[in-house]
């Protein structure tokens, strides 16, 4: 398999590191009734979604939407919480819009 690097937001590249992803989303489903199978096979999905892209760089916002859209099905809560930190809401209204748009679904 190709290494494969991930562009950060201020234009770094670093080495794929599934860990970090795995790291992210266990803060948002810290204390959250999901079993270490389930985050692991989503993890698999989000890792399989990223070396099908076959590219050899893929921008860190493209990975956070993954997360976002797998832990919106696994877990609204966690989904709010890493949403929270990776949209970076600044106002309780972004965050209510957020869970709106969540609730909708």
């Amino acid at each position: 398999m190709e290494p494969l690097y991930v562009i950060k937001k201020d234009g770094r590249r670093e080495k794929f590191d599934r860990n970090k992803i795995k790291n992210g989303m266990m803060k948002a489903l810290e204390k959250r009734p999901v079993s270490h199978e389930k985050i692991e096979e989503v993890l698999d999905c989000i890792e399989e979604k990223i070396r099908r892209n076959g590219q050899e760089e893929i921008e860190t916002s493209l990975i956070g939407e993954y997360v976002m859209e797998c832990l919106k099905d696994l877990d609204k809560v966690a989904y709010i919480r890493f949403a929270s930190v990776y949209r970076s809401f600044t106002d309780v209204s972004s965050f209510e819009k957020e869970v709106k748009n969540l609730v909708k679904t």
